[in-house]
């Protein structure tokens, strides 16, 4: 570990996305949140098909240009490859981390998340260049059973972790729990639903940055 990545990570969920007119809508919204200063973007979909994703990500690689933006895609690697993404985020039940690491090759990004202390000291193990995880608040954005860690969870994370590791606080966070968040000892915070639904997501991003940093 030890890649540097922006303090604000932007997660894009499919859920945020209208049916109607939808590649005339995510390039629009992929362009004014490049031109907001976005340089690392994931995109979440875990219900459509691999065409349907395969379409989505090459029209945001299209608005988000390579050189410009990372891109990172949940779970489908083959479907990253295809649309010429920076990487992939793989949880538990998805490829394993080893195996998305031999297929993007030693420069492309690979994530994995951890909900427990044990799986933490296991994703530790992996070859990933960052670790994700929480839910540090409650959310409705993100599918999860676990509970909430708080404040106090992400400093017991920090703490079996160690310096080197990359962390990635998600699930919950608002631009008023961030600092904190990371006063604990994340590196960054994933936020989803409190910038992609907002009215403007791109102004939205700007204040996370003005408030928080861009490093």
């Amino acid at each position: 570990m030890g890649m540097l990545l922006p303090r604000i990570y932007p997660i894009l969920d499919r859920s945020f996305i209208p049916d109607s007119e939808r590649a005339v809508f995510l390039y629009r919204l992929g362009k004014s949140m490049a031109d907001a200063g976005v340089t690392l973007l994931e995109y979440r979909d875990k219900d459509s098909t691999d065409a349907e994703v395969l379409a989505d990500a090459v029209v945001l690689r299209k608005a988000m240009p390579p050189g410009q933006v990372k891109l990172i895609l949940d779970d489908r690697v083959d479907v990253a490859l295809a649309a010429d993404f920076d990487g992939v985020h793989v949880d538990a039940g998805d490829l394993p981390v080893g195996d998305a690491r031999i297929l993007v090759g030693g420069n492309g990004i690979v994530g994995t998340s951890a909900g427990t202390e044990q799986g933490l000291r296991e994703a530790l193990k992996a070859p990933a260049d960052y670790i994700s995880f929480g839910p540090v608040f409650p959310t409705t954005t993100k599918q999860t059973t676990s509970r909430p860690m708080g404040v106090a969870g992400v400093r017991r994370f920090r703490e079996i972790a160690g310096r080197n590791a990359v962390l990635v606080a998600a699930a919950g966070i608002t631009l008023r729990t961030a600092p904190e968040v990371l006063d604990a000892g994340a590196n960054v915070v994933a936020v989803a639903a409190a910038v992609f639904r907002t009215a403007d997501p791109a102004a939205e991003f700007r204040r996370w940055t003005l408030e928080l940093g861009e490093a």
